[in-house]
């Protein structure tokens, strides 16, 4: 599972079942970060996710930034959901320099602007926060059932 998360709406996609293919993808239209995490935390749950990977939109240059700060605590946030859980998600930063201007691009291409390429550009975000990071995963010993 990816999350894209940002502070109006958050992107969510999920991987097929055989981790290799970005699947359902959709937005939460939610402000609060502890309604946002616990939203996540029940649907990975449900989906017997066994990573979240966490969009860590890091400066141009490599440094950190206060998005990246926001991703960083976001993380820390959704990690606390699981502990003491009979759970074993595994909540990690994926680096996803570029991935909103890449789905603004993608949108608009498609023929998706104004407001329904705004409601959408979260979940194509997430969605290549985890096609990104699929590839990597896969070749580990790892190999996911469902990310």
């Amino acid at each position: 599972m990816a999350v894209d998360y940002g502070d109006a709406r958050t992107g969510v996609a999920v991987s097929d079942v055989s981790g290799t293919l970005a699947g359902e993808a959709w937005v939460i239209h939610n402000k609060n970060p502890d309604i946002i995490a616990q939203v996540i935390s029940e649907e990975a749950f449900s989906r017997d996710v066994s990573t979240i990977v966490v969009g860590y939109p890091r400066n141009m240059n490599g440094t950190i930034g206060p998005r990246a700060e926001k991703s960083e605590w976001f993380s820390k946030l959704l990690r606390s959901k699981y502990d003491g859980s009979d759970g074993d998600i595994e909540v990690v930063l994926w680096d996803e320099r570029m991935t909103t201007l890449s789905a603004h691009r993608i949108l608009t291409d498609t023929g998706n602007h104004g407001k329904k390429r705004k409601k959408n550009v979260d979940a194509v975000a997430a969605c290549l926060i985890l096609e990104s990071y699929l590839p990597y995963y896969g070749s580990t010993e790892q190999n996911p059932s469902n990310t």
